[in-house]
C-alpha cells in the first residue's frame, strides 16, 4: 500500500490472534495452468512448457537438450541439424523419421518447425533421449516426467504414535518441496525433485491427527499429501532429507497472553473458571512455544540479488534457514522456518506469519556476494502516526519491542564477531517494523572465499553456530519480553 491509505492501515493484533496458526505458515503462489514436463536427471532438473498441435503434445527439442550437454543447430525451415557433445543429427519438417547419431529413431508424429524452434512429440522422448544420450531413460507419460539414468528418491513415511504423534518421511536423498496447507490436510508439492514411491501410494495411520499420507503425479510434479482431523505443520532436518509433520499448535497454545504485548488485552476471554476436568483424566502435554522464527528471504518468483551465474539470494537464504533451524532444534530451542520451499510470500505474510506464532525472536535473512562478512540490523522505524492502544500502527508496530531486538542484535554481531568480520547497524528492512516480537534481520556476506562461502557447508555451520550462541546469551532476556 501507498500514500494516505498506507499511513492510516491499522494492524488489529486480535486478529492475529484468532487466525487460524497453519495456514499461514506456508502459503504459495497460484500453480500455472499451462502444461509442462520436467525432466530429472544427476545433473540437473528442469521443467519446460508442453505445447499442443493437431491433438499430439509437443516440446522443443533444444530446450530439452540444452541443460544437459552442448548442442548447437544449423539449417532452414525444411531441414534441421543438431549437433550435440560433438555428434550430429538430422530431422525434417514433418517427417516421423529422424537420424540420430547415424540410427534411425520413429518419433509417433511429425516433427515441427514453429518460430525458429524445433518441436518434437512429447511421447517420443525416451526412445529419442536414448538415442541421444545412450543412457537409461525412464517416461512417466501421464503426469510427463521424465528420469534420465535417475531411479529418483523415494521415502518412507513412519508415523510415531506420541503425544502429539509425528510423521517422520525420509527421503533417499534431500529434497525442497512447496508446502501448503488448506483445513485437514497438508500438501507437499516436488517439481525439481525426482520424488516416487517405493511402496503403496496411499498409506492409513488409523490416527485422528495424521490420518494418511498419499502420493499422486501430475502435471510434470510430484505430490504428497498428509491428511489429518488438525491443522499440520512440516519442519525439515537431516540436510533436507527427513520432514516431519505434527499437528499444529492451537492459537491460544502457540499465542499464549503476555502483558507486556498489547495483542494480550485485545479478543481474549479470562481463563474458564468452569469445572476441573476429571481427576482420572491426565491433562493434555503442552506444545512447546516456537522461540524462533527464521524468514528466508525472497522465493518462487522473487529471486533477489543473483550472487553468481549459477547462485540466486533465495536459494541461499532458504538454505541457511534451515541449517539455523537445526542447529537451534539441536540446542532444545524450537525454531519455525515461514518460507520452507521455494515459493513466493509478501512482506505482510511473512509479519502476519510471525506475530501469529509469537516467537521471542524473528530473524529475516538475507545474502550477499559484496562485502565481508555478515551483517546484523535491527529495525530503523519510519515516521508514523501515534498507536491508540488497543490498536497498534502496522508502520511501527516494532516500536515496543526495538529495545530488546537491539539487544538481540548486539548479542549476535558481539558473537559473530569473534570468528566474522560483522556490522551492525540499524535498517529501514522490513518486516522488521511490522512485527510484534523482538526481531532482526541477518545478512550472509563472503568471507574469504568469495561467493563459494555462500553454499559452504563449513561457513554456513559456523555462521549458525555463532547466531545461536548470540541468541543463547539473551535467550532469558528475550523470553521475559515475549
Amino acid at each position: 500500500m501507498n500514500g494516505t491509505r498506507s499511513r492510516l492501515r491499522w494492524f488489529l493484533c486480535a486478529s492475529l490472534l484468532a487466525a487460524p496458526l497453519a495456514s499461514w505458515f506456508f502459503l504459495t503462489a497460484a500453480p500455472s495452468e499451462g502444461k509442462r514436463i520436467t525432466v530429472y536427471s544427476h545433473a540437473t532438473s528442469y521443467s519446460l512448457p508442453v505445447t499442443d498441435h493437431n491433438g499430439r503434445e509437443y516440446v522443443g527439442l533444444l530446450e530439452i537438450l540444452e541443460p544437459l550437454g552442448h548442442v548447437s543447430t544449423k539449417g532452414d525451415a525444411r531441414k534441421w541439424k543438431v549437433r550435440f557433445r560433438d555428434k550430429e543429427s538430422e530431422f525434417k519438417q514433418e517427417s516421423s523419421k529422424a537420424r540420430v547419431r547415424g540410427h534411425d529413431v520413429d518419433l509417433g508424429a511429425g516433427v515441427l518447425f514453429e518460430n525458429g524452434r524445433g518441436l518434437v512429440p512429447l511421447d517420443s522422448l525416451s526412445t529419442l533421449l536414448y538415442a541421444f544420450l545412450d543412457s537409461p531413460v525412464l517416461y512417466h507419460i501421464n503426469s510427463r516426467r521424465l528420469f534420465i539414468n535417475q531411479p529418483g528418491t523415494t521415502y518412507s513415511a513412519d508415523l510415531n504414535r506420541s503425544t502429539p504423534p509425528k510423521l517422520v518421511l525420509n527421503f533417499s536423498g534431500p529434497v525442497n518441496p512447496s508446502i501448503s496447507t488448506e483445513p485437514g490436510k497438508l500438501r507437499m508439492t516436488f517439481l525439481k525433485d525426482p520424488v516416487v514411491p517405493s511402496g503403496p501410494e496411499t498409506t492409513n495411520f488409523d490416527n485422528q491427527a495424521i490420518s494418511s499420507s498419499t502420493f499422486q503425479e501430475n502435471n510434470g510434479a510430484a505430490e504428497l499429501t498428509v491428511a489429518g482431523g488438525v491443522p499440520l505443520l512440516a519442519s525439515f532436518s537431516n540436510n533436507g532429507r527427513t520432514i516431519t509433520i505434527v499437528p499444529a499448535p492451537s492459537p491460544t497454545t502457540a499465542a499464549a497472553p503476555s502483558p507486556q504485548a498489547p495483542a494480550t488485552t485485545i479478543g481474549n476471554p479470562p481463563p474458564s473458571s468452569g469445572t476441573k476436568p476429571a481427576t482420572s483424566q491426565a491433562p493434555p502435554a503442552p506444545m512447546r512455544r516456537i522461540f524462533a522464527v527464521l524468514d528466508a528471504s525472497h522465493g518462487g518468483e522473487e529471486r533477489g540479488a543473483v550472487l553468481t551465474d549459477r547462485l540466486v539470494e533465495k536459494d541461499v537464504t532458504l538454505a541457511f534457514a534451515r541449517r539455523l533451524r537445526e542447529e537451534l532444534q539441536n540446542r532444545g530451542i524450537p525454531a519455525l522456518v515461514i518460507r520452507d520451499g521455494d515459493f513466493t510470500m509478501t512482506l505482510d505474510q511473512r509479519a502476519v506469519a510471525s506475530n501469529t506464532a509469537r516467537p521471542a525472536l524473528y530473524i529475516a535473512i538475507h545474502a550477499t556476494n559484496s562485502g565481508a562478512g555478515v551483517g546484523v540490523m535491527s529495525a530503523a522505524l519510519p515516521t508514523a502516526p501515534p498507536s491508540h492502544p488497543p490498536l497498534l500502527s502496522w508502520e511501527v508496530a516494532q516500536s515496543q519491542w526495538l529495545p530488546v531486538s537491539e539487544t538481540a542484535a548486539s548479542s549476535v554481531a558481539t558473537a559473530l564477531h569473534k570468528r566474522f568480520s560483522t556490522r551492525l547497524f540499524p535498517a529501514p528492512l522490513r518486516p522488521l517494523n511490522n512485527v510484534t516480537s523482538a526481531a532482526i534481520a541477518i545478512e550472509v556476506g563472503p568471507q574469504s572465499a568469495g561467493a563459494n562461502d555462500l553454499t559452504s557447508f563449513e561457513y554456513q555451520h559456523a555462521v549458525a553456530v555463532a547466531i545461536s550462541d548470540g541468541m543463547l546469551a539473551v535467550r532469558d532476556k528475550l523470553e521475559a519480553a515475549r
